[in-house]
């Protein structure tokens, strides 16, 4: 069964989330009486901590010098786990990372230049 799990922002407001695929072995409770969320412990941009700093280093990466795209675009699969925070989500066999560079062709010399 799928569980909902409440994240607070920095701000204040309260952010639900649906878990789809809950790790055995632990069981989170709402801390009110019939409360119909788990509420974490974290911060809703606490918990996407790991994951900007993932995007943060495959943009080094990517922005090394080397290969020079006029865009980057990183696309991360996220989950959210009340337990692990937000965690790189599982594709079809592995880890989910889609990456697109982009270069714009150079503008073409105008006639008689």
């Amino acid at each position: 069964m799928n569980r909902l799990m409440e994240f607070t922002t920095e701000d204040g407001a309260v952010v639900v989330v649906e878990e789809t695929d809950p790790t055995g072995g632990t069981r989170l409770v709402s801390r009110g009486e019939g409360g119909p969320a788990a509420q974490t412990a974290r911060t809703f941009e606490g918990a996407l901590d790991g994951v900007r700093a993932a995007a943060q280093s495959a943009l080094r990466v990517f922005r090394d010098g080397t290969l020079r795209p006029d865009a980057v675009e990183l696309e991360f699969g996220v989950k959210l786990s009340a337990e692990a925070g937000a965690v790189i989500a599982k594709g079809a066999a592995e880890g989910q990372l889609v990456v697109r560079l982009s270069w714009k062709p150079a503008p073409e010399p105008a006639p008689g230049s």
